[in-house]
């Protein structure tokens, strides 16, 4: 992607959390103010230790500072009046047929007045309870309606439902606890969701060859569901045409890009002690050039819809494969940020991503194309065995790796990656016996630094243990990720 798309690919990083911005900065002043300290409640949920660059907050009421819930109480006030008013959404204006029909009884009301002579008395009373009569459909249709609800959770504030503070908390961090804005940004998304049809965009076929531009895959450290988004994908013509071609396709598009956030969405739990955001990756190795003007209108579109109807669903951006260009505009965009939304920006060179994910996703979630042990519909390793070991490798010396292999006939598998690579590396089985061989199971390479992880099985015919040998030659500590698991042959027929 060019320098101008990564600006608004930067915005939509900034966009989808822009309007949380400055609370924190308030949040922070007050903290220094009253120097009050939050009370640990053994009944909640035990949270997970955030990163110090940015910290979510909590979505209890009781963890709320007063002028939080002040606002929070407000906005739930004026949302159970809309609701009960039947003014959350806008007044549908008369159809162009209704209309005519109108002015069609007024005028035929005007040739009978012209005729007053013949009309009787009992006929005039008739034709003025026609209007009447006209009115009582209107008033028929104010149903109220008390089910309204956005991502699943009840509006209703009088619903006591537990996932609505959660909702309004994101409107308002979003426009800072100022309650009339939190309010009309709620109202114009209810509006824009039943324009758009977005409430049954679940049940819709689309964007089957983009699957690959951004997909949900696994979780982070903290239970955060990942969204990956791969903007190297458009380098290939055929894809990009077929992707932006028409207005049609660029709609169907951004269409595409609402319906897997609301997948996103449904991966998350909206309750004061649930994971209520996602964590947003932004590979851009590859990204298009300037040329692709298409996509940066659509992405200007994505942009503004995405900020604008899904406030406070993105915990963290993390942006990797960074090119050259990236920095200058950064240093370019960077007065205009507050520290809010920077301290929700990491970047990675294409040096650091291993190393950059891993702070935030285990190795078993990270796919392997980034230096993790993930791959695509492989079930060798289950939550249960699947735990990752991890090894420190000091400059200039060598550690190796044992992996008992006691039974005979059993299968060993393993996964290894060395963060940075730039290591002489080897396997062999060691026999028990002493005077049987060792067996190379891989001999001595170098492996250099753009190595994907290793996966490698070994099946022992004798008592022994496979050993896995990392030499670092560096002048720099590296870190050795590993896990494996031994698979028992079945023995029955």
């Amino acid at each position: 992607m060019t320098v101008e798309v990564k600006v608004e690919e930067t915005q939509m990083a900034e966009a989808v959390v822009a309007q949380e911005d400055s609370k924190k900065d308030v949040e922070e002043s007050q903290n220094v103010a009253s120097g009050e300290e939050k009370e640990v409640n053994d009944s909640k949920p035990r949270i997970v230790e955030r990163s110090a660059s940015y910290k979510e907050e909590s979505n209890f009421f009781s963890d709320l500072k007063e002028f939080e819930r002040k606002a929070l109480n407000e906005l739930k006030s004026k949302l159970e009046e809309a609701i009960l008013g039947n003014s959350l959404f806008k007044k549908e204006e008369p159809k162009k047929n209704e209309k005519q029909g109108s002015e069609n009884v007024e005028k035929e009301k005007e040739e009978e007045k012209e005729k007053g002579e013949s009309e009787t008395p009992i006929e005039e009373e008739a034709s003025k309870t026609e209007p009447e009569e006209e009115k009582k459909p209107e008033e028929k249709g104010t149903e109220i309606d008390r089910d309204i609800s956005l991502w699943g959770v009840p509006l209703l504030p009088s619903k006591c439902a537990e996932g609505t503070d959660v909702v309004l908390l994101k409107f308002l961090r979003a426009r800072e606890f100022k309650v009339n804005e939190a309010f009309e940004m709620l109202r114009k998304t209810m509006q824009w969701r039943k324009d758009f049809n977005i409430d049954s965009i679940l049940d819709e076929n689309l964007g089957a060859d983009l699957s690959s531009v951004a997909y949900m895959n696994g979780v982070d450290r903290e239970g955060h569901p990942v969204c990956y988004n791969i903007y190297g994908v458009f380098e290939n013509e055929e894809l990009y045409q077929k992707t932006f071609r028409t207005e049609e396709k660029r709609e169907q598009f951004l269409r595409w890009r609402f319906q897997l956030m609301e997948k996103g969405i449904q991966k998350l739990d909206l309750r004061p002690s649930g994971v209520s955001s996602l964590l947003q990756i932004n590979d851009l190795k590859n990204s298009p050039g300037l040329s692709k003007k298409e996509l940066r209108i659509a992405m200007k579109q994505a942009v503004s819809a995405l900020q604008d109807n899904y406030p406070e669903f993105v915990a963290r951006n993390v942006f990797i494969n960074v090119p050259f260009w990236y920095y200058a505009l950064n240093a370019l965009l960077s007065p205009f940020l507050t520290q809010r939304t920077k301290s929700k920006f990491v970047v990675a060179h294409p040096a650091k991503v291993t190393e950059t994910l891993l702070k935030h996703i285990p190795a078993e979630e990270v796919p392997v194309q980034y230096g993790g042990f993930k791959r695509e519909n492989d079930f060798e390793f289950t939550g249960e065995d699947g735990a990752v070991s991890e090894l420190t490798i000091k400059a200039g010396s060598t550690e190796t790796i044992e992996i008992p292999a006691d039974e005979v006939g059993s299968t060993f598998v393993w996964d290894l990656t060395v963060l940075g690579w730039e290591v002489n590396y080897k396997e062999e089985f060691v026999p028990k016996d002493e005077g049987s061989y060792t067996i190379i199971v891989q001999k001595t390479k170098k492996l250099g630094a753009q190595e994907e992880p290793i996966r490698n099985t070994f099946k022992n015919n004798e008592p022994g243990k496979v050993v896995l040998t990392i030499g670092n030659a560096s002048s720099k500590k590296k870190r050795v990720l590993y896990r494996y698991k031994a698979k028992k042959e079945d023995s029955s027929f």
